[in-house]
């Protein structure tokens, strides 16, 4: 998936990792998407939650070595 921009929150403990998409997502415009890459193992409940509660879309969620990644489309 092609994103349109790459947020690294690699090692990043809860909340960081919200906090940083957050912000991340204040940058690009609605319809974009935003690839958050995480090792927060608790960040796929809190990603997904953040993203329905704000009117974001979860496309898409992966698990490889160890890294989740996250593509959020802004609302």
């Amino acid at each position: 998936m092609i994103s349109d921009k790459v947020l690294d929150a690699k090692g990043l403990a809860c909340p960081m990792p919200i906090v940083k998409t957050k912000k991340a997502m204040n940058e690009i415009e609605s319809g974009q998407i935003l690839e958050v890459l995480t090792t927060d193992k608790g960040a796929k409940n809190d990603l997904t939650a953040w993203a329905a509660s704000t009117g974001h879309e979860m496309l898409d969620y992966k698990e490889e070595d160890g890294v989740l990644t996250f593509y959020i489309k802004k609302g």
